[in-house]
């Protein structure tokens, strides 16, 4: 019923029949996440939108998008969301990023227009310890094994679940599973090297090499019709090298292969060279002496 009367809200919004009504969510986060509260229509640059929380006036897009305000502009000398708020200047929904204890609460958004309209989201932040919020699950794994990241979550129809390493984009899933990219379409360096779950989201990286040690974060967006919360997993991956790589050991092969042929040439030398001297005078036994000591 509630949901039903949000949509005749937002309805009568987009038509302007001049209706007013009042719409509530609410949302639970953990402290570190980043939420994005949803208003579900798309502005006409004639409206004003404005961000209330706890009555306190946080941010505001006017019709001309002239007067975008966040923080301590709106605040008056607040500065409890400093640098960690967002507008969408299409849609008028509001994202608080790196979200604290402190921002719970509920939020109102005011639309006026030829039809005003008021929505109110309650939002609730758990908190966890520092240790938590910055937790690096370390993996470390030979070179040549493979390594896999869990992130230890269900994969939804809505979520979408993106790979980053270094900062650079490797894979991605979506709820429909059509823009799943792997090795060259996201980075040469994991060429047929990469499989991902798409019930899990968790990466497996075959092959190890030296080049795949460093940061892998996995950047997980839940979508709902009235918020998006963003959560972040990381990993760091080390990659030592094996005992001997095959081509270690190949080589020293050859090198002990080169040092008999030397050590057999030699002797073949010693014994011609012994050998000639016998012939030149058999009876000088001092001379083959010197011969055996030259070539030993």
């Amino acid at each position: 019923m509630k949901l039903f009367f949000n949509f005749l809200v937002v309805v009568s919004f987009l038509l302007g029949h001049g209706a007013s009504g009042v719409g509530s969510d609410g949302v639970s986060v953990m402290e570190g996440d980043s939420v994005t509260l949803n208003t579900g229509v798309q502005t006409k640059h004639k409206e004003d939108v404005k961000w209330y929380f706890s009555n306190t006036r946080i941010a505001q897009i006017s019709g001309d998008l002239s007067l975008i305000c966040t923080d301590v502009q709106c605040n008056e000398g607040n500065e409890r969301f400093r640098d960690r708020l967002k507008l969408d200047h299409q849609t008028g929904s509001l994202t608080i990023m790196n979200t604290r204890n402190s921002d719970s609460g509920e939020y109102q958004l005011k639309i006026f227009s030829s039809s005003d309209s008021e929505m109110i989201f309650s939002v609730t932040v758990h908190g966890v310890s520092a240790a938590e919020r910055d937790e690096v699950k370390r993996k470390s794994v030979k070179e040549g094994e493979s390594v896999n990241l869990d992130p230890g979550v269900i994969n939804n129809p809505n979520d979408v679940m993106t790979w980053y390493f270094n900062d650079i984009l490797i894979s991605e899933i979506t709820g429909d599973q059509s823009n799943i990219c792997t090795d060259v379409q996201c980075d040469e360096r994991f060429r047929d090297r990469l499989k991902l779950d798409h019930q899990t989201g968790s990466l497996t990286i075959l092959n190890t090499s030296n080049t795949d040690f460093g940061l892998y974060k996995l950047q997980i967006i839940i979508n709902n019709s009235s918020f998006s919360i963003t959560t972040v997993k990381r990993f760091s991956v080390t990659v030592t090298g094996s005992d001997l790589s095959s081509a270690a050991v190949a080589g020293i092969v050859v090198v002990v292969l080169l040092v008999f042929a030397a050590a057999a040439v030699t002797v073949v030398y010693c014994r011609r060279r012994i050998h000639t001297a016998v012939q030149q005078d058999v009876s000088i036994t001092d001379h083959l002496t010197r011969y055996e000591i030259y070539c030993a």
